[in-house]
């Protein structure tokens, strides 16, 4: 493995580990969430095989690692926002904004709205990838509890 990428997941797993503990997160689970960020930013490299814009790759990162907030979150009981929120850290696209801000503090203007469009791309490809897979658990778990009342009743 290149020593760049080891780096880039060792920070990941460290600032989603920092974060969790600023979080209050309980000990048992710091790994846990550490991971998170840790697969977060691993599939972001790994999807850099197949895709090369940042948004589709920041979509990817953010439905993997929202899949393994819910699956978790059942495997030892607790919310997922514990696990969706610090695995999300690596992926705050706190570069992109600092570039659209110098952008306009140096008054470039077309580079500021070509920069912060990007900016809020990434932001949309975050959210989205985290509305989608917990809008699908949501539904699979509506059904159950649905399929569950309907037997009690029968």
């Amino acid at each position: 493995m290149n020593e760049k990428y080891a780096m880039e997941l060792a920070t990941a797993f460290l600032g989603s580990l920092g974060f969790a503990m600023l979080f209050h997160v309980r000990r048992e689970k710091l790994l846990l969430a550490s991971l998170g960020g840790l697969l977060a930013w691993g599939v972001y490299l790994l999807a850099g095989i197949w895709w090369t814009e940042d948004v589709v790759r920041y979509f990817a990162s953010a439905v993997t690692l929202t899949i393994y907030g819910e699956t978790l979150a059942r495997v030892v009981k607790c919310p997922a926002t514990l696990f969706i929120i610090t695995a999300s850290i690596p992926l705050i696209p706190g570069g992109s904004l600092y570039h659209t801000m110098k952008f306009f503090m140096e008054g470039k203007f077309d580079a500021f709205s070509q920069q912060g469009l990007h900016t809020v791309l990434l932001a949309v490809a975050i959210a989205v990838g985290i509305l989608i897979p917990t809008s699908v658990f949501r539904l699979v778990q509506q059904a159950r509890r649905q399929r569950a009342a309907s037997r009690k009743s029968v």
